[in-house]
């Protein structure tokens, strides 16, 4: 058998944000929210359902999972593959956003529910913290007295978590494993429970169409192609400070690096389908400039 690489955003929204997912959600967020007291989500409804119209023409970099608990909190999951500037701040404002849009004019505050914002990273984003999973709340900065808790951000950092099959000790560890390894998994593990074995049946190649797998392939290639990108910008921009000698020139040759991996993602993005809002995103330029860069390299 051969599974979807799950870290992917078209593979996570259809393994946890499709029709009959709902059961594999309710496991999934069971496991790894840090709820308090031992409570446990009874019931939930998938907020704008996986269907593949909505990604192939979609504008965003990443696709979210949006839930709506039984008691009224709103839970927003997102898989991350790219670091990008201003990453952090976007994961703030999509939670502000989904925690003030539930408001129309006139209605008072009171009606507003909570809000947990669930990122998971296939980075490291906080490197002075040794825990696979950080959870931010409005604190006073003395004495550590809470605000609210109508917002909370959880972050679950993927290279932190190294634990082979035979060391999954929980239902945490189980899902953990399978977004980051169902990739390069030919069988599904055992002791399995039975929502992740439906997780495997949906991430399974064999049960997709071959729009769903082209969809998929060019998802991979595209941010194959951007890692790459970064990567070359970088060791460019270093060897081209080294030759220099200077610290001026570090940043100089970093800064030509990155123009010209932003070129190469601009057209590999473009011939790969790729809207040019969602490039725009990718190389933090604007889609006006997109544009005209693309315009500038087709003959006259």
């Amino acid at each position: 058998m051969n599974f979807l690489d799950i870290r992917t955003d078209f593979a996570f929204k259809k393994v946890f944000g499709s029709e009959g997912s709902k059961d594999i959600l309710l496991s999934f967020l069971n496991a790894v929210l840090p709820f308090d007291d031992g409570k446990r989500i009874t019931d939930l409804t998938i907020v704008d359902p996986y269907n593949i119209p909505m990604l192939k023409g979609m504008k965003d970099t990443f696709v979210d999972v949006k839930a709506l608990l039984s008691d009224g909190t709103r839970v927003i999951i997102e898989m991350q593959i790219l670091n990008h500037d201003g990453f952090e701040k976007r994961v703030l404002y999509n939670a502000a956003k989904n925690y003030s849009a539930q408001l129309v004019q006139g209605q008072a505050y009171h009606l507003l529910n909570p809000v947990i914002a669930l990122t998971l990273t296939d980075f490291v984003m906080f490197p002075d913290s040794p825990r696979l999973m950080n959870c931010f709340k409005l604190l006073e900065k003395r004495d550590f007295i809470e605000y609210c808790d109508d917002i909370e951000l959880v972050f679950i950092e993927l290279p932190k978590f190294n634990k082979t099959e035979m060391e999954l000790e929980t239902e945490r560890d189980n899902w953990l494993y399978f977004i980051k390894n169902a990739a390069k998994l030919n069988d599904i593990p055992k002791n399995c429970g039975r929502d992740l074995v439906k997780a495997f049946g949906i991430a399974n190649e064999a049960n997709l169409s071959p729009e769903e797998l082209e969809l998929q392939h060019r998802k991979s290639e595209f941010i194959v192609i951007v890692q790459a990108s970064l990567d070359m910008a970088i060791r460019q921009g270093k060897q081209e400070g080294i030759e220099l000698g200077k610290q001026e020139g570090i940043e100089l040759g970093k800064q030509e690096g990155i123009a010209e991996s932003r070129r190469a993602i601009v057209f590999s993005a473009h011939q790969a389908g790729v809207p040019v809002a969602t490039i725009a995103q990718i190389v933090q330029m604007d889609s006006a400039d997109v544009i005209a860069l693309l315009a500038s390299a087709m003959p006259d």
